[in-house]
């Protein structure tokens, strides 16, 4: 048998997605080129590795198997380039993060100047909902996650970074009653939150929307078509220019904490441990120079 790198890559890839199409896209690859370096792998066996259901790939068992074995195979050839550095008296390798979505405004502020301190590590953030996150995380796919609400039904340590507000927002200085309460998916810890409050409240008869992201929430409320609660972090641009006004309530703002969390009983990674220490050394700093607006508001 004589595999290529190339072909263990793009066998990993038609996996993940099950579709050439898809497979090719996201390689930056032809359909016809993903096609025969699939086919160049499989014919290496004796055994499928896929079969057409359809339209659709289908991995057989032995794929599988194979699978997890390539992914096994293309991970300690990364491990390779790192090694090198480490050598070399370089921190390096993957430190690999999930936020929930209004932690995109958060997490940036502190990764900034760690991935400038250490060029040898390679930073990999995916930006979803809380119970995806929390699914990421017990599943051991990450090193951190950034969540405001701790989750309960897994064991974690935590180091808080912020303050989360959560403000009840509106396109205009007053509430609008005959206008919808646009709130989040279910899975966003903003959605648990919002739905805590209103429970009973006498104004939940009100129509209401669901949107799949704070930034289509804020997007909404800015277009007037209705009224949320949204976290302080993410509208800062829209109350300077008036396009949002927050509006008064008792038992308002809501208040949590943005924290990064890891499972209580990993082993962290060199890249993890470094990026710990660096938050515990040089949080207050960061507060101070990125947030001041935020924590003195």
């Amino acid at each position: 048998m004589n595999y290529t790198l190339n072909q263990l890559r793009v066998f990993r890839k038609v996996v993940e997605t099950k579709s050439i199409t898809k497979a090719a896209e996201e390689l930056f690859m032809t359909q016809p080129a993903v096609s025969i370096q699939l086919k160049n792998f499989q014919d290496q066996f004796d055994i499928p590795l896929t079969e057409l259901k359809g339209r659709k790939i289908q991995v057989t068992d032995f794929g599988m198997e194979i699978a997890s074995i390539t992914e096994k195979a293309l991970d300690q050839l990364v491990n390779l380039q790192y090694k090198t550095k480490e050598y070399q008296g370089v921190v390096t390798g993957k430190l690999k993060m999930s936020a929930a979505s209004t932690g995109k405004y958060v997490i940036p502020f502190f990764l900034s100047q760690f991935l400038d301190n250490y060029p040898g590590i390679d930073l990999m953030l995916d930006v979803t909902n809380k119970s995806q996150v929390v699914e990421a995380l017990k599943n051991k796919e990450i090193d951190f996650a950034v969540v405001s609400v701790l989750p309960e039904e897994i064991e974690v340590e935590e180091e808080k970074l912020i303050e989360n507000k959560l403000y009840l927002i509106n396109h205009e200085p007053e509430i609008n009653r005959s206008k919808p309460q646009i709130f989040r998916e279910k899975g966003s810890a903003t959605r648990a939150e919002m739905e805590k409050y209103f429970k009973n409240k006498s104004n939940r008869e009100r129509g209401r929307l669901e949107l799949t992201s704070n930034e289509a929430v804020k997007q909404a409320v800015v277009a007037g078509i209705g009224s949320s609660i949204l976290p302080l972090i993410g509208i800062k641009n829209e109350l300077i220019n008036g396009d949002l006004h927050i509006v008064e309530r008792k038992g308002l703002p809501i208040t949590t904490t943005w924290r990064i969390i890891w499972l209580k009983e990993k082993q962290l990674s060199p890249a993890a441990e470094a990026y710990l220490h660096f938050i515990r050394e040089h949080k207050e700093e960061i507060l101070h120079q990125s947030f001041e607006w935020y924590l003195n508001y």
